[in-house]
């Protein structure tokens, strides 16, 4: 003995056996309960509510072949930008009849490729990918399995993948043309870690392609990353204008950062992020950012996945627009 039982779960036997049928009815009843008798029907539904029955997805899949799952893998879910992709990812797939299992892989290509392994052996029938940058052992993993993936966050007409996302060099672009319009000219760029990031490397060149003497300081892709890349930056020696981050959240922690330190936003310096995160509405002042559309993305992504799944239609490229979104944290000088 261990000093406790485990409760043994209901299966089709048992439902079968106390409803008085067969396993054959009982299966009819969850699967095509038009061609069952109405009380039969009636009887067995109560039932498998008295027992509490849940239907086995492992033993559905040896039956049908299908698991019907999708699997996400995303660098965190510390992030509100993967928490709205993945919410318009999972409301789409069960409007489809899919369910999502997601994975975090840090952004270290290794641990990514061994959860991929892990998803497919749970028998996902498609995968959602965050980005262009992965290790050779994913890319032959999917190849190999044949398995339906999708490449999210970015655009890439020529990737290998299909990708559902939007221009992460046009995005910054946008940031930085709109800075160099208000006559700002000294800018720090602040971002996350860059080695395995397509989409911050591709908004590095964005902001580096404008008449800007642009500054880069990486740090963790956090609140307080952006503080402390703030607090560097201004014992830096050179008097920026205005600070792009790469992200809503680092923006945060910029301004946070130059208040603590008395310098005014927008007055002795402007700041602009990226997302346009539901905070980006109330931070004080409010800020100028740029909308990356991840709700439509997520949504786009899955119902595209599944087309793939349920019909072999692979998808084309999808690059989907960013918007700049104007408020009250840039001087116009």
């Amino acid at each position: 003995m261990t000093g406790h039982s485990r409760k043994k779960r209901t299966n089709l036997r048992d439902v079968a056996r106390v409803a008085g049928v067969s396993v054959a009815t009982v299966s009819r009843v969850l699967n095509t309960p038009d061609v069952v008798n109405a009380k039969t029907r009636q009887k067995v539904e109560n039932i498998i509510a008295e027992l509490g029955f849940v239907r086995n997805a492992a033993a559905r899949s040896i039956n049908s072949g299908r698991t019907k799952i999708v699997g996400a893998l995303v660098p965190t879910l510390a992030s509100d930008i993967f928490a709205l992709t993945l919410a318009a990812i999972e409301d789409q797939l069960a409007a489809l009849g899919l369910s999502l299992v997601v994975a975090t892989t840090k952004e270290n290509s290794e641990v990514e490729a061994r959860k991929a392994q892990e998803l497919l052996e749970i028998g996902v029938e498609g995968l959602l990918l965050t980005g262009r940058c992965h290790s050779d052992e994913l890319h032959d993993l999917v190849q190999r399995m044949g398995t339906p993936a999708i490449a999210m966050s970015c655009y890439d007409a020529g990737y290998h993948l299909p990708t559902i996302g939007y221009d992460n060099q046009n995005a910054a672009r946008q940031a930085a043309a709109y800075l160099q319009k208000t006559g700002h000219r000294r800018v720090a760029f602040v971002h996350g870690p860059a080695a395995m990031n397509d989409r911050t490397q591709a908004r590095i060149a964005g902001v580096q392609a404008e008449n800007l003497d642009v500054t880069c300081f990486e740090t963790e892709f956090t609140a307080q990353g952006g503080h402390a890349a703030a607090r560097r930056a201004l014992g830096h020696g050179v008097p920026f204008d205005a600070f792009l981050c790469a992200s809503d959240v680092l923006a945060y922690g910029v301004i946070a950062a130059l208040q603590s330190k008395g310098v005014a936003v927008p007055r002795d310096a402007s700041v602009v992020g990226m997302q346009d995160l539901p905070g980006a509405r109330v931070t004080l002042p409010k800020l100028t950012t740029v909308c990356i559309p991840a709700q439509e993305m997520g949504r786009r992504a899955a119902q595209a996945l599944a087309n793939w799944i349920e019909q072999d239609q692979r998808p084309a490229p999808l690059c989907l627009p960013t918007e700049l979104i104007l408020r009250d944290s840039v001087r116009l000088r």
